[in-house]
């Protein structure tokens, strides 16, 4: 199956590493104009960078996605870039504290639901509009495993990505007539520079957890993320995509 996103432009948040970089890497492969986004502006010159070095369409962006304006501003550089939006991950994340709920310090629980959730919403609201213009247009909201489950002194990651599968529901519903698709897809511990410090028995232990016996590679997620925002997902609208090696079967 060849799946091309030839003269599409595509917004990747969270793309200077990890799944966003790949999900832009792949994109660009595919024939999309990539706005390469993260926090960290320096990473995501180095991957717009590459991609362009290997032959793709691909400019740097930065921004804190808890903060509206500077998604707003994203939107409006994608628009710049290809004349208009087709295509949006909304993949920043952050991990947050671990700690109990009786315990869990109110600034991180802000900064989570600020870049998990209200990241998402941001995305969402200032890039359909921009979709709608073009008629047609494809979201993908990176949820997780813990979408679905519970996690252990994780209350603030797992409400938001709980939250976002309600949220990708409802604008898939609003907006499905319109010619907008929204789906998220869940991975569970995948190997990016989240998970790149912890020590080697965490990891064998995380690995363990999955029924596969391993951690997952950032292009498996992408694989499937790229295959609900092409034409080929025509069908497929707000619903939750798990990349988890079998970990919620248990």
């Amino acid at each position: 199956m060849q799946i091309s996103f030839t003269g599409k432009t595509a917004l990747v948040t969270g793309a200077g590493s990890g799944i966003g970089e790949s999900i832009a890497t792949d994109l660009a492969r595919a024939g999309a104009r990539v706005v390469v986004a993260d926090i960290d502006f320096a990473k995501a010159e180095v991957v717009a960078e590459r991609i362009v070095k290997d032959g793709g369409q691909a400019q740097p962006g930065t921004g804190d996605v808890a903060d509206p304006a500077a998604v707003e501003a994203l939107v409006a550089e994608a628009v710049a870039m290809g004349g208009g939006l087709d295509l949006l991950v909304n993949n920043a994340g952050i991990g947050g504290p671990l700690m109990p709920l009786g315990e869990y310090p109110l600034d991180g629980w802000r900064r989570v639901m600020g870049v998990n959730l209200d990241g998402v919403f941001y995305g969402m609201r200032y890039a359909i509009p921009e979709m709608l213009k073009r008629g047609k247009g494809a979201i993908v909201n990176m949820a997780s495993i813990l979408g679905s489950v519970g996690y252990a002194n994780a209350g603030a990651y797992v409400a938001t990505k709980h939250a976002l599968l309600g949220l990708t529901k409802t604008a898939a519903l609003e907006y499905a007539a319109k010619g907008i698709r929204v789906n998220a897809v869940g991975p569970a511990f995948i190997e990016t520079p989240l998970l790149a410090n912890l020590p080697a028995d965490v990891k064998q232990a995380l690995a363990a957890s999955h029924p596969i016996g391993r951690i997952g590679r950032p292009e498996e997620v992408s694989a499937l993320t790229l295959f609900l925002l092409s034409d080929q997902a025509s069908f497929i609208n707000g619903s939750y995509h798990l990349v988890d090696g079998g970990y919620c079967a248990q």
